[in-house]
């Protein structure tokens, strides 16, 4: 994908029992430490639930199809912010196979949606746990 921004893609990867898995980024990344849904860059010749499939292979060690994928929200920079902005396309995934764990540094937990709220973020995973809980 191209133009202005920076287009992202993230799992919303959720257990039986409810439970939500973030990532923890790793300390030498931009937003070291900080908890996200994982995923990463759109590359241009991919579709969007390509780079998911892709992205969570390369950082969670797990295989997804895109059909598995739902899309669920978005987030992006405001207006205004320093170019490159940022869109974020959030995606719902109850089917996987493996178990995911951190391949690139970092960590995995699997949280409850209120326990997320607590844990620290970067301001478009904020956004979109807020868009998670307002349904």
């Amino acid at each position: 994908m191209t133009g202005a921004s920076l287009w992202v893609v993230a799992g919303a990867l959720r257990r039986g029992d409810g439970r939500w898995l973030m990532h923890r980024r790793p300390p030498h990344k931009d937003h070291g430490g900080l908890w996200e849904f994982p995923g990463g860059k759109v590359e241009v010749s991919e579709s969007p639930r390509e780079a998911l499939v892709r992205e969570l292979s390369e950082e969670l060690g797990i295989a997804i199809k895109p059909e598995d994928c739902e899309p669920m929200r978005f987030a992006e920079t405001a207006i205004g912010a320093a170019p490159p902005g940022i869109v974020i396309l959030l995606y719902k995934v109850e089917v996987w196979n493996g178990q995911p764990r951190a391949l690139e540094g970092g960590d995995v937990g699997w949280f409850e949606t209120e326990a997320i709220r607590d844990l620290p973020k970067p301001p478009l995973d904020i956004d979109l746990l807020r868009r998670i809980e307002t349904g």
